[in-house]
C-alpha cells in the first residue's frame, strides 16, 4: 500500500495548468514547434530526395517538435509530477534541448552546405529557418543552464551528453556512408561503426530510468567499461583502415566542389572517425578515473 498511497498522492497533484505556456520556457517551447513544423513543410514542399542529408535533416526537424510537444503536454496537465517516481525530469527536459540543440544546428550548417546557393532562394529561406530552430533550442539550454543554473543528473550532465555526443557521431558518420560496398575491409569498418551503436541508446536509457537501473542483473558501471574499451579498439581499426583502403590511391578530384563530391562526403566519414575514436577514449579515461561525475566500478 505504501508504493500505492504514493502514487495515489502523487497523481492528486496532477491538474491541468495553462500558465505553463504562459512561461518564457512555454514562449520557446511553442517557438521551437512553430518554426521545425514550418521548416518541415517548406523542405517537403522544395521537393524529395534521396540524400540521406535531406532524410536527416526531415527526422530531425519531426523529431525534435514531437519530443518537445510530449514535454509541453506533460507539463501542461503536470504528468511530470508522476514521472519523477522513475525518472529526474529536469535533467531530462534539459538534456532534451541540449540534444535538439545538436541536432538542429548540426542540420541547419549541412542543409545550408547541401541546399543553399546563389541561386536557390527558396534554399536559403529554409536555411534561415533551420538556423532559428537551432537558436530557440540553443536559447533553451542557456535559459535552463545559465539562467535558472539547472544541475543535472545524467543526461544533461557531462557523461550522458558525453554519450549523446557519441551517438550523434555515429549518426553523421552513417548518414555519409558511401563507397565501401565492394571492399571487405570497408565493409569490417561498417561493422565496427555498427556494433557500438544500438547500446549507447540502451546506457542512456537505463541510466535516465532509475528504477530500471536498480533491476539490473548486473552492475552497469562496469558494463559500461567494457563497452567502452570494445568501443575504443573498434574506432581505432576504423580509424587506420577506413583512410587506407578509402584515399589510397585515391586523391581529392581537382573538381570537387564541396557539397556534392563523393570524396569530399568520404573524407567526412574519416574526420567523424577520428572524432569519436577520441570521444570514446576520453570517455574510458574519465570513466577509469572516475573525474568529472563519470562512474567507475
Amino acid at each position: 500500500m505504501g508504493i500505492f498511497g504514493e502514487i495515489k498522492d502523487t497523481m492528486s497533484k496532477a491538474v491541468f495548468s495553462p500558465s505553463s505556456l504562459l512561461s518564457g520556457r512555454g514562449g520557446l517551447h511553442m517557438a521551437q514547434i512553430i518554426l521545425s513544423l514550418v521548416t518541415f513543410l517548406l523542405s517537403s514542399f522544395r521537393g524529395g530526395s534521396s540524400h540521406t542529408y535531406w532524410i536527416y535533416a526531415m527526422f530531425t526537424w519531426a523529431f525534435c517538435p514531437i519530443m518537445t510537444l510530449i514535454i509541453t503536454i506533460i507539463e501542461l496537465f503536470k504528468l511530470d509530477i508522476l514521472l519523477v517516481l522513475c525518472l529526474d525530469w529536469s535533467d531530462f527536459t534539459t538534456g532534451m534541448a541540449m540534444s535538439s540543440t545538436l541536432m538542429t544546428v548540426s542540420v541547419a550548417i549541412t542543409y545550408a552546405n547541401f541546399y543553399a546557393c546563389r541561386t536557390c532562394l527558396f534554399g536559403w529561406i529554409v536555411t534561415i529557418l533551420a538556423c532559428l530552430c537551432g537558436l530557440v533550442y540553443m536559447l533553451e539550454v542557456v535559459k535552463d543552464k545559465l539562467l535558472d543554473k539547472k544541475k543535472g543528473s545524467y543526461l544533461a550532465a557531462l557523461p550522458g551528453f558525453w554519450k549523446v555526443m557519441e551517438a550523434f557521431v555515429s549518426c553523421m558518420i552513417f548518414i555519409s556512408l558511401t563507397g565501401y560496398r565492394d571492399k571487405p575491409a570497408l565493409i569490417l569498418c561498417v561493422i565496427a561503426y555498427v556494433i557500438p551503436f544500438p547500446i549507447l541508446p540502451l546506457i542512456i536509457a537505463t541510466n535516465i530510468l532509475k528504477k530500471l537501473n536498480k533491476c539490473l542483473p548486473f552492475n552497469l558501471d562496469r558494463f559500461v567499461f567494457i563497452f567502452l574499451v570494445i568501443s575504443v579498439v573498434l574506432y581505432i581499426f576504423a580509424a587506420i583502415m577506413w583512410p587506407i583502403f578509402m584515399f589510397k590511391d585515391n586523391p581529392r578530384p581537382s573538381d570537387c566542389p564541396p557539397s556534392y563530391c563523393v570524396w569530399a562526403i568520404q573524407f567526412m566519414v574519416a574526420f567523424m572517425t577520428y572524432v569519436n575514436l577520441i570521444l570514446f577514449t576520453l570517455d574510458l579515461i574519465f570513466t577509469l578515473l572516475g573525474i568529472c561525475g563519470f562512474k567507475r566500478s
